[in-house]
């Protein structure tokens, strides 16, 4: 459904606001029609589409995109990004705030989170992934090793324990005799 001029400057301004009666008269309505039917326009289902959409698209907005993370991360790995601080200044004896670049220790976990995201962007990185994979095929063919000898030695522990059977009734039948 389309909406008029007045309409959709109505819904721009209650999606602004939160005031239907204001919203409609900044949009150009009389203000006896605004106190009458301000809420009834809310349920206009064009009215309600377009104020939907638009909550979605402002929303949508706040939520940081994996780019403008990484843009973050690095601004403060770079030491770009300050933070405020308070200290007492020396010639004053009073307390002020000073701006000064994140920490060694935050900018060296900003640096990990993007080298993270990069796993195989340095020969260091692609040899300990050359390790890892080397490690998991040696802890396969161990753990295979150990069940192939696990069963071997049930297969000689059921042998055994046959004979020593064939044993003890040997020795049964020998002594009633």
């Amino acid at each position: 459904m389309k909406l008029t001029q007045k309409q959709k400057l109505f819904a721009d301004e209650y999606i602004k606001s939160g005031n239907a009666m204001q919203s409609a008269i900044k949009a150009g309505y009389s203000e006896k029609y605004a106190k009458s039917s301000s809420a009834k326009m809310l349920e206009n289902v064009g009215i309600k589409s377009y104020i939907d959409t638009k909550m979605a698209e402002i929303e949508s907005h706040k939520i940081a995109d994996a780019k403008e993370a990484m843009q973050a991360i690095t601004a403060i790995a770079r030491g770009e990004t300050t933070e405020t601080q308070t200290q007492i200044n020396p010639l004053s004896g009073k307390w002020e705030k000073i701006e000064v670049p994140a920490a060694l220790k935050v900018r060296l976990s900003a640096w990990k989170e993007i080298i993270k995201r990069y796993p195989l962007a340095d020969e260091f990185s692609k040899a300990q992934l050359r390790k890892m994979i080397a490690d998991a095929r040696i802890s396969e063919v161990r753990a295979k090793n150990l069940e192939d000898n696990g069963a071997d030695v049930e297969e000689a522990l059921d042998r055994l324990l046959t004979r020593l059977d064939k044993e003890e009734d040997k020795n049964e039948h020998g002594r009633t005799c």
